[in-house]
């Protein structure tokens, strides 16, 4: 069985407008998630830290509402 092997450029240009509109997207989030630097846990959390800080957010703060019930 013989396999006819379509590119993207293809499928790109025999899509309707809102088609177009729609896998540019796909492809725009795919590429940014591609070359976004991966972070971390602790870079993560410090950087979480640091804005909670930033914002008010004090030791004492924090201890009260972990212990709320």
């Amino acid at each position: 069985m013989n396999k006819k092997i379509i590119t993207i450029p293809e499928i790109f240009e025999t899509a309707s407008e809102e088609q177009q509109r729609k896998l540019g997207a796909l492809f725009s989030l795919q590429l940014s998630e591609i070359a976004r630097p991966k972070r971390t846990l602790e870079e993560v959390m410090s950087d979480m830290s640091d804005k909670a800080q930033e914002r008010g957010l004090t030791p004492e703060i924090l201890e009260s509402l972990l212990h709320e019930e």
